[in-house]
């Protein structure tokens, strides 16, 4: 039997929830698939499931500060509204409270930004990763682990680099 471990490529359904309320469901005839040790999991989650096979369940806390950290408030901005002005218009709809905006950082890094608040001449945005500040909870099964071939090692699971990101889950739109 194949156990987790770096460079196996791993399949898991999962639940993911904070504070009781469900985030997130995988299932298990739509896995999340991953090469364990890619840095593509929070690194925490991937110890607490290293070594387990096929069949096996898991259930654990990961508290924020081994998640997405707490919230920053230095990640909370205010930007002049020119900024999202194209042909010196702004997008009907765009600038309103809870719209998440790619944005691109200083050193050119894309980000993306809620908009908590919109006043005549700036915008607030919050640049906290969505999880920042909440503990989380993952229950799930392994539903494969198996070999990552020689091109999946190279190139990423679906032939794109793999990624350095340390997102774990679909829902904060990380690697996914």
């Amino acid at each position: 039997m194949t156990k987790i471990e770096k460079n196996k490529v791993v399949s898991l359904s999962y639940t993911l929830s904070v504070a009781d309320e469900t985030i997130e469901t995988v299932k298990a005839d739509k896995p999340m698939q991953f090469i364990f040790g890619s840095g593509y999991l929070l690194p925490k989650f991937e110890q607490h499931i290293e070594g387990k096979n096929a069949g096996d369940a898991f259930d654990f806390n990961l508290a924020a500060v081994d998640a997405y950290g707490e919230e920053d408030p230095d990640a909370i901005v205010e930007l002049p509204i020119h900024v999202f002005e194209v042909d010196g218009k702004i997008e009907d709809g765009l600038l309103t409270a809870g719209n998440v905006l790619p944005m691109t950082s200083a050193d050119g890094h894309r980000l993306d930004g809620m908009i908590t608040e919109v006043r005549a001449d700036v915008v607030v945005m919050d640049f906290n990763h969505p999880l920042a500040g909440d503990d989380l909870h993952f229950t799930g099964e392994v539903v494969a682990v198996r070999d990552a071939t020689s091109d999946e090692l190279a190139n990423g699971l679906f032939g794109e680099r793999a990624s350095s990101c340390s997102s774990g889950c679909s829902s904060c739109s990380g690697c996914h």
